[in-house]
């Protein structure tokens, strides 16, 4: 840690990035789904630590520690989900592999991080406040605008350090702040 960082504590997150052919597929059905439910713009990911307070220095160096001790590993959607919450409103679900699991376990216990519930791998489509009713509809909707997405597998081989300020629902505060690419061993 920097002890001449005396910058502000802000809300972080890790995200775990798709590899860019499998982000463009995400991102059409997350394009599809504003245009039909409103909501704001986000990079396809996988939230792997939620958010959490830290400084900048001391968020970037535990990231970069944690990611040293990950390598490549895959992720496999198993369905369309809707959620009961503004950053859950639809998303894939991702099968929760010991590996995937333990990638997540590992990063958390790097930044001292406890989870509220248990984890549940997913990568959101759209964050919204809708209905019941249009969730169902936007599911649904994400299975029409691609019908082959259940059963994709992609190689996850970067980790995000993104600050995300939960409070901002529109997301412009929102900052990618680190990028590690995870090394096969």
């Amino acid at each position: 840690m920097d002890p001449t960082d005396q910058s502000p504590e802000e809300v972080y997150s890790v995200w775990a990035l798709p590899p860019e052919p499998t982000r463009d597929r995400f991102r059409r059905i997350m394009e599809g789904l504003r245009a039909a439910y409103g909501g704001p713009a986000f990079r396809p990911h996988a939230t792997v630590v939620g958010d959490f307070r830290g400084r900048r220095s001391e968020a970037v160096e535990v990231l970069r520690a944690a990611a040293a001790g990950v390598q490549p590993y895959t992720a496999r959607v198993t369905g369309v989900a809707r959620g009961t919450f503004f950053y859950q409103c639809v998303y894939l679900l991702l099968e929760p592999t010991t590996e995937v699991v333990g990638v997540s376990d590992h990063c958390c216990a790097h930044f001292g991080y406890k989870r509220k519930t248990p984890y549940m791998p997913h990568v959101s489509l759209l964050y919204g406040d809708l209905t019941d009713e249009e969730k169902e509809e936007a599911r649904k909707k994400a299975e029409e605008l691609d019908k082959d997405i259940c059963g994709l597998e992609f190689e996850i081989s970067e980790l995000a350090l993104y600050r995300t300020d939960t409070a901002d629902k529109s997301l412009e505060s929102w900052e990618l702040v680190e990028v590690c690419h995870l090394e096969k061993k």
